[in-house]
């Protein structure tokens, strides 16, 4: 069985005004739909970025990847390594780390890894967990991803999710959430208003939700001196607090003098990291990301890597689609040492998808693992037409966060270690 044909189809989907330390979300999201066809007449698919310079690295790699086997993982690799050369892809929006050309190379691949493992599992009739050494769980928990946000895009109609600057927006937010969902959990994207300010809001949904599990992402916006402050204000209330203030070092400085375990996606986003932040004790908790990790193979091996040095786990999530939370799903079901559930912004893509529906959903909080073979989902291939129109007429190239804010606040200016 070989490769025949890949389709490289950019879509775009509406998306909240969900604000974060960079900035806040344009109307429209961008993500690209990976489809491998081959020669027998099966199908994969992957899910990734949307930026076009993403994108443009993706149409490259390509066309060198037909005729090979859907099983060549390994040489899959070395061709997108090749194809991009020495090219580096920085973090346009400040919020999952560096850029290097290892992350640059992995994020590619990912996208092409999945959609082959969708493949390998529909020819030998077993899911893709089960090709990642079998579920451990058959239901994966996710938890309420909560945003401070505005009640509409300025050009735009409120939306049903309304607005949420204060404590009481959002634990109204969370109350929503948890009623459609059942979440168990709850995680509060901050890094947007003064840092006291986000801490009251932790200890309203401390008092309006007891005994749920929280934690606060301010994407390294507090310096480490605030990230302690913070950190001691609110002990005994968070399960983690993740990525408080930049860097390895930064981490370290806060780990050493608060009690709750710290949580990254952003200064361990390679292999390369994993010394030095293991050494410094900067974290205590690691949200794989399979989208820039280099699939989920690679992110299966980081997670062990992770349980030998008694790391903890999650898993990170940026606006996406259903190819990509059947892909997560599938593996953090065969991820042991997963003990944390997982970020998902699914809630807020409101219903849109490109996948037909059924095969994914919601039970008490969790996703119970499709169960057809590879992934188990089918393209519904009228919704990707369509958001592919989406994706020619809304005239975006690149999500900007900040760019965007600053139309309507003009001196506004990105929170690393703003605080």
């Amino acid at each position: 069985m070989r490769i025949s044909e890949i389709h490289v189809t950019p879509v775009a989907f509406r998306d909240p005004p969900l604000l974060n330390a960079m900035g806040v979300h344009e109307p429209w999201a961008l993500r690209t739909v990976v489809e491998v066809v081959t020669d027998e007449g099966l199908y994969g698919l992957g899910e990734t970025y949307g930026d076009l310079s993403h994108l443009d690295r993706l149409r490259a790699a390509a066309p060198e990847l037909i005729g090979l086997r859907p099983h060549a993982l390994h040489e899959i690799h070395a061709r997108v390594a090749a194809s991009v050369g020495g090219h580096v892809v920085t973090d346009q929006h400040g919020l999952t780390g560096a850029g290097s050309q290892q992350k640059t190379v992995d994020a590619v691949f990912a996208a092409f890894e999945v959609a082959c493992l969708d493949i390998q599992g529909k020819a030998a009739g077993v899911r893709v967990a089960d090709l990642l050494g079998g579920p451990v769980r058959e239901a994966v928990p996710y938890s309420a991803y909560l945003f401070y946000k505005w009640g509409a895009h300025p050009e735009g109609e409120p939306d049903r999710f309304g607005a949420a600057l204060d404590p009481d927006g959002v634990v109204a937010q969370a109350r929503l959430l948890i009623e459609e969902y059942g979440f168990g959990s709850i995680k509060l994207k901050g890094g947007v208003l003064p840092p006291d300010q986000e801490a009251d809001a932790v200890h309203a949904l401390r008092d309006a939700f007891p005994g749920l599990p929280l934690r606060i992402d301010p994407n390294a916006a507090w310096t480490p001196a605030t990230s302690v402050r913070i950190g001691k204000a609110l002990e005994g209330v968070l399960e983690y607090l993740e990525d408080p203030a930049p860097e390895i070092a930064g981490m370290a400085e806060v780990a050493a003098q608060v009690s709750m375990p710290l949580a990254t996606n952003m200064c361990v986003v390679t292999h390369d990291h994993l010394p030095p932040a293991i050494a410094h004790g900067a974290i205590g908790v690691l949200l794989i990301d399979h989208h820039y990790w280099g699939g989920l193979v690679r992110s299966s091996q980081v997670a062990a890597l992770c349980e030998t040095f008694g790391l903890a786990l999650s898993m990170h999530s940026n606006s996406h689609l259903g190819i990509s939370l059947a892909a997560m799903t599938h593996l953090a079901a065969a991820t042991p040492g997963l003990r944390h559930a997982c970020d998902t912004h699914t809630p807020w893509q409101d219903g849109q998808d490109v996948i037909a529906p059924g095969a994914l959903r919601f039970t008490e909080g969790a996703v119970p693992l499709p169960e057809g073979p590879g992934l188990g989902i089918e393209l519904d291939r009228d919704a990707l037409a369509a958001m592919h129109e989406s994706y020619l007429a809304c005239g975006l190239t690149r999500r900007d966060d900040t760019a965007y804010i600053r139309r309507f606040e003009p001196d506004f200016v990105p929170k690393r270690a703003h605080w």
